[in-house]
């Protein structure tokens, strides 16, 4: 099922996670659902906050980021209760942008490797290191369960000149081809 995505201005997207336990009820059905809508909304990661969901779990697939032609497996995965416990001191800049955020990018500075402990979709405990595009997507969707969003670490000068993006993003007054829930006070 395709889920509505939070828009910038939703308290949750600011709130940090909860871990989330093996007995989740339905947790194949929510990381089913979060796919569902990645994948129709033509992202490549999903963090359960953006469903409205503060739960320490998100998805990536960088495959359509990669330089590679053919799928590769090890640019998809599931990561659930992740903590970075080591990033390197060589920083990269990247033009990101987020599904939250329509229509908005910049250019930001992530650690160029990071080291992470998270569990998989079927909690088997896993402690990895990654470089490259993927853990440039795996910091962007772990600041969203931290409820930090990419826009935070843009210069003083970008966050003025998208300032008012962002006020039309939060009150709804966008066109985006895909489900979005804007935050009523």
């Amino acid at each position: 099922m395709i889920l509505h995505i939070l828009a910038y201005g939703h308290p949750v997207l600011r709130s940090k996670c909860i871990d989330i336990e093996s007995s989740y009820k339905d947790l194949d059905k929510l990381i089913k659902d979060m796919w569902d809508t990645m994948y129709s909304s033509d992202g490549v990661g999903l963090a359960a906050p953006q469903i409205g969901k503060s739960l320490r779990l998100f998805i990536v697939d960088a495959n359509p980021l990669s330089d590679k032609e053919e799928f590769d497996e090890k640019l998809k995965m599931v990561m659930i209760n992740p903590k970075v416990v080591k990033s390197s001191e060589s920083l990269s800049s990247f033009n990101e942008g987020c599904l939250s955020i329509p229509d908005v990018r910049g250019e930001v500075l992530r650690p160029e490797t990071i080291e992470i402990e998270y569990y998989d979709e079927n909690f088997n405990f896993k402690r990895s290191i990654f470089d490259g595009i993927i853990s440039r997507v795996i910091q962007h969707e772990y600041d969203h369960i931290e409820g930090k969003l990419f826009t935070d670490k843009l210069s003083s000068f970008k966050r003025k000149i998208i300032e008012k993006k962002l006020m039309k993003i939060s009150k709804g007054n966008i066109n985006i081809g895909y489900s979005m829930k804007f935050f009523k006070k």
